[in-house]
């Protein structure tokens, strides 16, 4: 919010905007974490289909991780731990003590195992890499696959015997150590290796691109499989990995995988994940795998966004804070429906991954998560919003870091958003002489203290007056957007890479002057607290002017940050109090539902905030918990478990479920980053000792 504020002198004897009930439709979904509901495994196996992740060992240890896995999954792939650098690092050598953490976990919770993967161009060791002579490395091979499935015999469901042997675009095979010195002969040998070390396991060839049934990589393979079966070969599955951009898989993923089922071999969708994860697209291919008999199953690849190696396209069914997201309730429902009437379970043409996407090779990245509090930390996104709410503050959690220019009394504003395995947090920071923007990142709230400051001064966003920022990660543009104050205009600044704060650009406005209907209508009071919020089509505008009154602008998604027109009052209260600063309006998730939050002044001076919903942004918005007595959040229902440190809960904002224009918030165990100050304190407003801190919903019905 903006510095010093004056009492108004005008008055509304009308309330407009905050009126008329709106229906809410929302699908009925299933809650993963009550006591028989239904999750991934469960809704797979009636068919006698599984549906597994992959996981890496290193990550059991963290809570949240090993609840979802233990809950959802009924099969587990080992990511790294059973590749050949992992369990032969040196010849003769052999290391299987993660992978045996692996098999051990899913021993005791009842999952079966995916063995990946036995002979691999990639994750190789060099002294095999430099092998020359075929004899030695027939020998070598066929040793590494009767070690590994000897220790593991009788342990694992299927193994991947060899992986992605084909060239991208080609019908034939790819360079590598096995195929220029043994030949194309290697695979079948591979193959009749395997069944003899272990006859009951499963033997697949697992490869990515061979989803479109048209494409020459897939018809190698075809014929692979083909030739095997007619000579005897044996082969029992064939592996779709099933890498997807945004459309998800391919028109012809359904008749490739019917064609290769058709040859007598199991086929199973083993490394899913889709960018974005748009539920439509999960849902697809879903179906497609239960529209095969012989489709036996689907892994995705990790359990959160945070855990993918493809983390920034969050690609998963479970955000980074573990929370599922809309692409999980549509798996659940397609599996729940069992198979689905359509033969081709996509619309439009592939997505799926090329070679513009590479490299394809899953590496021993581990991805920093939070610990303690996460980004999301409701169990579900699949509950309603409560009609009251209850929460527990935090203590401090960041103060004011003064330097030698910057002399500043408090940290204020903030916005955050987690992404990348760590949370972003923007905030003013105020002293007497006005306001500037700071930035700070931390992998968990414990270090947010410590933190480094960086002033965004320094940056091309200059100085002068900024205040009250807000961060999200614009989609289509492939910009995160930084929206400002500047004290005559709402203003923007983009960077590519948010953990850079020196990539910010220069200030620019979003409109050429103060719309007239804001002059009109801003009285005593001043134009503060732009907030920014998309849907499929529009992006919208709104912003306060501490005289009650709640402004609404718009323009398309297709010319945002342009076009910002058609100014309206979107909700107006005679009582400027009732309707102080500080709006933020989300997307519920899982909902055609959206919130709506504002910052008011109470009997006491105190700040709070009350709430409504609506079925659109720009609808008519119904209150929810919007008294004084039962706000959504204040003096009235917050408590303090370490010791009160404020009375006021001021201007801050939710956790997000993401980071992009939708700001789609979770309905259960929600969190708000806020500002509050000593109850004592007393002096000019620009110099209040404002600190943040972190209200965590403590009547979370899901």
């Amino acid at each position: 919010m903006k510095g010093l504020h004056r009492l108004g002198r005008r008055r509304r004897a009308v309330v407009i905007g905050l009126s008329a009930a709106a229906a809410v439709a929302g699908a009925v979904t299933l809650l993963p974490n009550s006591a028989g509901a239904a999750t991934l495994g469960t809704q797979a196996a009636p068919s006698g289909r599984y549906f597994g992740t992959a996981v890496a060992a290193g990550r059991l240890g963290d809570s949240t991780y090993s609840t979802i896995l233990d809950r959802e999954f009924n099969m587990i792939t080992p990511e790294n731990e059973m590749k050949w650098d992992a369990t032969e690092p040196s010849r003769g050598s052999f290391n299987f003590g993660p992978a045996d953490q692996i098999v051990s976990h899913a021993a005791s919770h009842g999952q079966q195992l995916r063995g990946h993967t036995l002979v691999w161009h990639s994750q190789l060791p060099t002294w095999v890499s430099g092998i020359t002579d075929a004899a030695t490395l027939r020998s070598v091979m066929n040793n590494h696959i009767t070690t590994a499935m000897t220790h593991f015999k009788g342990k694992i469901h299927s193994w991947d015997v060899v992986n992605e042997a084909f060239a991208d675009g080609s019908t034939q095979h790819r360079s590598s150590v096995f195929q220029n010195v043994l030949g194309d002969g290697f695979i079948e040998e591979a193959f009749r290796t395997a069944r003899a070390a272990d006859p009951a396991a499963k033997l697949c060839y697992n490869d990515y691109n061979i989803e479109n049934w048209t494409d020459a990589k897939t018809q190698g393979v075809y014929a692979m499989v083909r030739d095997f079966k007619s000579r005897g070969v044996p082969i029992d599955c064939v592996g779709f990995q099933s890498h997807f951009g945004t459309g998800g898989p391919p028109a012809g993923f359904g008749t490739t995988l019917s064609n290769f089922a058709a040859l007598g071999v199991d086929v199973q969708i083993t490394e899913l994940d889709i960018a974005t994860a748009p539920p439509t697209a999960y849902a697809n291919t879903v179906k497609a795998c239960l529209n095969v008999s012989r489709c036996t199953g689907i892994t995705v690849w990790g359990i959160r966004d945070s855990d993918s190696w493809r983390s920034t396209d969050n690609p998963l069914l479970f955000d980074s804070g573990g929370n599922p997201k809309p692409a999980y309730d549509a798996v659940i429902s397609t599996l729940g429906a069992g198979t689905g009437s359509s033969a081709s379970p996509s619309a439009g043409p592939s997505t799926s991954s090329s070679s513009t996407d590479q490299p394809r090779t899953k590496t021993r990245r581990v991805r920093p998560t939070a610990s303690g509090t996460t980004a999301s930390p409701s169990p579900s996104a699949s509950g309603s919003l409560p009609s009251t709410f209850q929460w527990s503050s935090s203590g401090v959690l960041i103060a004011p870091k003064p330097d030698a220019s910057h002399n500043v009394a408090g940290i204020k504003d903030p916005s955050v958003v987690y992404y990348n395995g760590k949370y972003h947090v923007f905030a003013s920071v105020a002293d007497s002489s006005g306001y500037s923007m700071v930035y700070l990142s931390f992998t968990d709230w414990s270090q947010a203290g410590s933190a480094t400051q960086y002033y965004l001064d320094q940056s091309p966003i200059g100085r002068g007056y900024r205040a009250a920022p807000q961060v999200f990660y614009f989609a289509p543009q492939k910009l995160w957007y930084l929206v400002y104050q500047t004290g005559d205009n709402a203003s923007y600044s983009t960077n590519a890479d948010i953990s850079n704060p020196n990539g910010w650009s220069a200030p620019k406005g979003f409109y050429s002057s103060m719309p007239t209907i804001i002059s009109q209508n801003i009285g005593n009071g001043y134009w503060v607290d732009m907030w920014v919020i998309c849907d499929s089509a529009n992006c919208y505008l709104f912003s306060s002017d501490d005289n009650g009154q709640l402004y609404r602008s718009q323009t398309t998604l297709s010319q945002f940050p342009n076009g910002m027109t058609n100014t309206v009052i979107a909700a107006q209260d005679a009582n400027r109090n009732n309707l102080f600063e500080a709006a933020n309006v989300y997307k519920v998730q899982g909902k055609n539902q959206y919130l709506l939050i504002v910052e008011a002044i109470g009997s006491d001076g105190r700040r709070y905030f009350r709430s409504w919903t609506s079925n659109s942004i720009d609808g008519s918005w119904t209150a929810l918990a919007a008294s004084e007595s039962s706000p959504f959040a204040g003096a009235a229902n917050v408590t303090f478990p370490a010791g009160a440190w404020t009375r006021d809960i001021s201007h801050g904002e939710m956790i997000r479920a993401g980071y992009d224009q939708t700001l789609t918030i979770s309905p259960c165990g929600m969190q708000y980053l806020y500002q509050g100050r000593d109850p004592n304190s007393s002096t000019d407003y620009n110099s209040l000792p404002w600190r943040l801190g972190l209200l965590t919903q403590s009547n979370s019905a899901c």
